[in-house]
């Protein structure tokens, strides 16, 4: 089979821009309905423990629906994976604006989250059909950006669409973005060649008992008076997890892509991805408490200060993409992580006469380092697999970013029931740390760049995270 060589102009510059609108739209909605749940509780007259449901129906129908998805696509082709999920996406944000009440909002979230789990499992795949190997890291870049700052900017986003119009309106612009890309997707996505093979409906469903359990078993650790049903959770989500994986070996095409695993490159790239991701959310669910009540800043200039994340992260994601094109992903990615973990670990130990330049530098810095990872890991990820598996790495990546996200949220959670009066100080500590454990990871990888050098040789980032 001859290698792919990407998409010719312009077709490569609608077919990114479709694949990232998508992507952005699935990644926003995980965050954006997060600022206006006191108004949709009041108009929908429901209590506020209930309208929590908002959110988590999205992120947990996401989360079980990505792996079954991204075997779809290497079943049945990425494209159409990606232009179902779509349609499903804009359905369900269409039904989102028009809930008159909380059980239709709820269900319109969990179709909604059906289509973005279509959009994010096969995203990375289809970047990989749309840019010749020698350019992957660009296109791996571009991705990341659009992952990264739709997740830390979608509370600023909704903050400033509820300024001038209803929640309603956080789902409604989600139709004409969606109906752009399915009209461009058409015509502009690449057609990747499909595998068929039956499809694993035992282990789909098994695969969904196994994340909604654990998901729920975390996210039930912060609080006291559920913390014994979360550890039974945890308890069968271990033993399902067992079961499935035992389930998969052997096979040709597994559902959870334990085949992948055998790659220590991917392995450590899924490690390192994990580490990132909840030191992302240990610092962002906490630096808000942290900023207000120990530092002792105005909401107003909280937002600010936080806001340099995202804005450093859409700096360097495209920036990291092109140097992981011509340097090893584990020294860039290395890099990042340890810029990230200096940047939450100085951030602990300011004091409470800190000015607005001390701590905007430390979050510049961690959004710097974050930025700087993303692209060079999610290279190495994606690279470290065969074209025929790039749905099932699509899907591993995009299901790692959940779990390490709902992870870090939970450890806070955990923080606050514990020691309420340190628990944001104490998990910006455990951020550094856990960033730290990512970066002796990522650079554990050169060892294995150093074995695969030619005699004589120069080792190049394709033979220690090989290309597409």
């Amino acid at each position: 089979m001859q290698p792919h060589k990407g998409l010719p102009y312009p077709q490569r510059a609608w077919a990114i821009a479709t694949v990232l609108s998508g992507l952005v739209m699935a990644v926003l909605d995980g965050s954006i309905a997060n600022i206006a749940l006191p108004s949709i509780s009041r108009q929908l007259h429901t209590d506020p423990a209930s309208t929590i449901w908002v959110v988590n129906a999205y992120q947990l129908t996401v989360t079980v629906c990505l792996l079954p998805l991204s075997s779809l696509g290497d079943i049945l082709g990425y494209r159409r994976v990606y232009r179902a999920g779509m349609a499903i996406f804009l359905v369900g944000s269409l039904l989102c604006a028009l809930a008159v009440n909380l059980p239709m909002l709820v269900a319109a979230r969990v179709l909604q989250g059906i289509g973005g789990a279509g959009i994010m499992s096969v995203s990375s795949a289809l970047v990989r059909f749309i840019y010749p190997p020698e350019q992957l890291g660009r296109g791996i870049g571009f991705n990341a950006l659009a992952a990264g700052v739709s997740a830390a900017a979608g509370p600023s986003i909704g903050a400033a669409i509820l300024s001038v119009a209803g929640w309603p309106w956080l789902f409604a612009v989600n139709v004409p973005v969606a109906l752009f890309a399915l009209l461009a997707g058409r015509r502009a996505l690449p057609v990747t060649p499909p595998h068929p093979h039956e499809f694993d409906y035992a282990s789909a469903v098994l695969s969904a008992c196994v994340f909604a359990l654990f998901i729920l078993g975390v996210d039930g650790l912060g609080h006291a008076d559920l913390r014994n049903a979360s550890f039974g959770a945890l308890a069968v989500s271990v033993l399902l997890g067992w079961l499935l994986v035992r389930r998969q070996r052997g096979r040709p095409a597994p559902l959870v892509p334990v085949d992948l695993f055998a790659s220590r490159a991917f392995t450590l790239a899924v490690g390192t991805s994990f580490c990132s991701f909840m030191t992302q959310m240990l610092a962002f669910v906490a630096m808000p408490f942290f900023l207000e009540y120990q530092l002792h800043r105005p909401l107003h200039e909280t937002g600010l200060l936080i806001t340099l994340w995202p804005v450093m992260v859409a700096l360097m994601a495209v920036v990291s993409g092109h140097l992981s094109d011509r340097y090893p992903a584990s020294i860039l990615a290395g890099l990042g992580l340890l810029m990230l973990a200096a940047g939450t670990g100085s951030m602990a130990m300011l004091g409470a006469d800190a000015s607005a330049l001390d701590i905007g530098w430390r979050i510049a810095l961690c959004g710097v380092g974050f930025g700087f990872f993303q692209s060079p890991n999610n290279r190495a990820m994606i690279g470290a697999t065969p074209p025929s598996r790039s749905g099932g790495a699509s899907g591993a990546q995009a299901t790692t970013r959940l779990l390490g996200q709902t992870t870090g949220t939970a450890i806070v959670a955990l923080l606050f029931g514990i020691a309420p009066g340190v628990a944001s100080r104490t998990a910006l500590v455990v951020a550094a740390s856990v960033a730290l454990l990512g970066a002796a990871v990522s650079f554990s990888r050169l060892r294995e760049a150093q074995q695969a050098r030619p005699e004589g040789g120069r080792a190049s980032p394709n033979v220690m995270e090989p290309p597409g």
